[in-house]
C-alpha cells in the first residue's frame, strides 16, 4: 500500500501525524539518551521508534515494547525505566495509524487499519531494526492488549521471533462487547458495504475519558498522563476505531481463538491479566495460555485493563512475575 505521505495527500496532515521527537512532561519523565528515528515498513509507511541502552550493566537482552490501540511511546515511560533498570536494551514504537507514526486516513483521529496483518509489517520493520542495531542480544517482547494480538498472530506463523514474551491483557477476545458474534457480523457487513472508514456507531474524535469508573486503571495520576501529554502534543491522540479496524480486528481475534493457533507456538510466554478486565476477555487469555506448549497464566486480582499503569501493589505483582519468568 502506498503511503499517504508519498502521494502528497493533505500537506498539514503529514505535519500533524508524523512526530520526530519524544514528549516528556514532569509527571511522566522519559529516560535520558533515547534515540528517536523513523523506521520505514516494506509497504512504505513511516513508524516512529525509540531505543535506549541500559545505563549500567546490560543483561544481554533486548526487549521490544508493543503497545495497545490508541497508545504511544510516551505512555510507557515508566515501563521503559523499569526495563532499563533491569539491564534490558529497549525498543518502543508506535503502530501505524496512531501515536507519532504515519496515519492512514485524512482524519488522523480515526483509529484505522486496512488489514490487521498490516501491523505485522510494522513488527517486521522493528525486528529488522533490532537485528541491525542490536544483533547478538537475546530478543524478548513485552506486549499489551492489541500489541499482544499482533505478537501472538506473528508467533503462530514463526515462533522463533523471540526467545521469551510477556503479555498484558492480550486482545484475544473483548469483554466490553456484550454480543461479540453479532458485533463481528455487523462490522464485516458494514465494511463490505463500503463504510470501513466511518467511525463505529457512537465513535468520536475524543481520546480520553474521566477517571471515575474508568476501565483502564485505578491509579488517578497514571490515568491522567495521556491527557497531559495530549495537552502538549495533541497530534499523538486518536479517537474511536473505525468500522474497518473493528472488522479486521474481529477477524484476527477469531483466528486467535482457534486452539491450533496457540498449540503451534512453542515460545515461552507469560500472560498476565485481571480477572475482572472490562476491555479484553481474561477467560480467553487464560484459555490461550493453557493451550500453549510453554505458556503460563498469571491472574492479577483487582487489576483493570492497564496492568502496567495500575496502582503499586498490582504493578509490583506483575514485575515480580516478570522477573521470575525472564530469569
Amino acid at each position: 500500500m502506498e503511503s499517504l505521505a508519498s502521494r502528497g495527500v493533505v500537506e498539514d496532515y503529514v505535519q500533524l501525524s508524523l512526530r520526530p521527537n519524544l514528549v516528556t512532561i514532569p509527571d511522566n519523565p522519559l529516560p535520558d539518551a533515547g534515540h528517536v528515528e523513523w523506521v520505514q515498513t516494506r509497504d512504505g509507511l513511516a513508524l516512529r521508534a525509540a531505543s535506549w541502552v541500559p545505563p549500567h550493566v546490560s543483561n544481554g537482552k533486548i526487549i521490544v515494547v508493543m503497545q495497545g490501540r490508541t497508545e504511544f511511546i510516551e505512555r510507557y515511560a515508566e515501563t521503559i525505566v523499569e526495563l532499563l533498570n533491569r539491564g534490558f536494551h529497549v525498543i518502543a514504537f508506535d503502530w501505524r495509524g496512531q501515536g507519532g507514526s504515519e496515519r492512514l486516513l485524512a482524519n488522523p483521529r480515526k483509529g484505522h487499519v486496512a488489514h490487521f496483518d498490516d501491523y505485522r509489517s510494522d513488527l517486521t520493520a522493528i525486528l529488522e531494526l533490532m537485528t541491525d542495531r542490536f544483533g547478538g542480544l537475546q530478543r524478548m517482547a513485552l506486549a499489551h492488549s492489541m500489541g499482544g494480538a499482533v505478537l501472538l498472530g506473528a508467533l503462530s506463523q514463526d515462533d522463533t521471533l523471540f526467545e521469551r514474551c510477556v503479555l498484558s491483557a492480550p486482545m484475544i477476545a473483548l469483554s466490553m462487547v456484550k454480543r461479540p458474534r453479532m458485533a463481528h457480523m455487523a462490522a464485516n457487513f458494514l465494511a463490505f458495504l463500503g463504510f470501513e472508514h466511518a467511525y463505529v456507531p457512537g465513535g468520536t474524535d475524543g481520546a480520553t475519558f474521566p477517571f471515575e469508573d474508568n476501565p483502564l486503571t485505578q491509579d488517578e495520576r497514571r490515568h491522567a498522563i495521556a491527557g497531559k501529554v495530549f495537552a502538549v502534543a495533541p497530534d499523538l491522540a486518536i479517537g474511536s476505531p473505525t468500522i474497518g479496524w473493528t472488522s479486521t480486528s474481529f477477524n484476527a481475534m477469531a483466528e486467535l481463538q482457534r486452539p491450533l493457533t496457540a498449540q503451534r507456538i512453542k515460545t515461552p510466554i507469560l500472560i498476565a491479566a485481571g480477572p475482572q478486565d472490562r476491555i479484553t476477555s481474561t477467560l480467553h487469555a487464560q484459555t490461550f495460555a493453557d493451550l500453549l506448549p510453554n505458556g503460563r497464566f498469571l491472574p492479577i486480582n483487582g487489576a483493570e485493563h492497564e496492568v502496567l499503569l495500575e496502582i503499586e501493589p498490582i504493578r509490583q505483582a506483575f514485575w515480580q512475575a516478570f522477573d521470575q519468568f525472564m530469569a
